[in-house]
């Protein structure tokens, strides 16, 4: 058998490219990355350091590394402030306002996304237009109500702003979601017999979980920082939460920097750990409804 000359021809492989060189654009993204990055974790490290120390070396050296650690800031406050009481509260208050607001948000976006009735543009615009007024603009109405409910030094007298405050935000990610869920599913649930209710707990519920995963996380850590509600409504310090305590270390213990440094330690953790832990969420639930495909 003649070979052709196109035969004999040796196909050549295409060369794998190299690992391309960085660019400069990119050099000056991670330089400005990592610098951010510094200048945001050193003030927490910088206050871990110095709830180890006592007033008078972080007055006099407060950027040393602590080498021979104390722990009585820490103890003092387990013991004479009993941080643990108001950690409960806290997460009492936290918790209760994340459910409801994960709850009713859902629903409200599922009914304005999948139903058409009268008004249906002038509440979504009144949803949007809500989030333009700040919590000090209705704090003295909200504690009027508050006040006549019988509901001051009540966890529920703040639990019940901060879900208004928050139903917004959670209503419009939650939209956001919903609106992206193929309605086929939602059809095809209803021929096989599911009513209403079922469709919305066998399908919707399911399908948005990263997205109540985001509003869970950003209604948890808004509440749990909010000291401007927790300080009007509450008085009695038996019933105050995390925040509220640590601003009473502050103007009643205002030269114990050792204390007051324990004491933002300890605040900040668990919201550190929550954060780095569901951090993924946040990301996947608020873009997963950028993109209609």
């Amino acid at each position: 058998m003649i070979k052709t000359a196109d035969s004999a021809k040796v196909i050549e492989r295409p060369q794998t490219k190299g690992i391309s060189k960085p660019s400069f654009s990119k050099f000056l993204i991670y330089f400005f990355l990592i610098l951010w990055s510094i200048t945001t974790v050193y003030p927490f490290l910088w206050v871990v350091n110095c709830s180890f120390k006592t007033t008078s070396q972080i007055l006099n050296n407060s950027f040393e590394l602590s080498l021979n650690p104390i722990f009585t800031n820490y103890i003092n406050a387990f013991e004479k402030q009993n941080i643990l009481r108001s950690y409960m509260n806290s997460l009492i208050i936290s918790g209760s306002v994340t459910l409801i607001v994960m709850l009713l948000a859902t629903m409200a976006a599922f009914a304005i996304t999948r139903y058409d009735f009268r008004g249906k543009k002038f509440v979504k615009k009144l949803i949007i237009c809500s989030l333009m007024f700040p919590a000090f603009s209705t704090i003295i109405p909200v504690f009027k109500m508050i006040a006549k409910m019988g509901l001051i030094n009540n966890p529920l007298g703040v639990i019940a702003p901060q879900i208004a405050g928050n139903l917004s935000f959670a209503i419009i990610v939650m939209m956001g979601f919903i609106d992206t869920i193929p309605m086929d599913l939602e059809e095809s649930a209803f021929l096989d017999g599911c009513n209403i209710m079922q469709i919305f707990n066998k399908v919707i519920v399911p399908l948005s979980r990263p997205s109540r995963a985001t509003v869970a996380i950003f209604t948890f850590l808004w509440s749990y920082n909010d000291l401007f509600t927790q300080i009007i409504i509450i008085r009695d310090r038996k019933m105050y939460p995390i925040c509220a305590l640590l601003n009473e270390i502050s103007s009643k213990y205002g030269t114990d920097f050792g204390l007051m440094a324990a004491s933002v330690t300890l605040i900040i953790i668990p919201v550190m750990i929550v954060y780095i832990c569901l951090q993924k969420n946040i990301i996947s639930g608020l873009t997963a409804g950028a993109v209609k495909g």
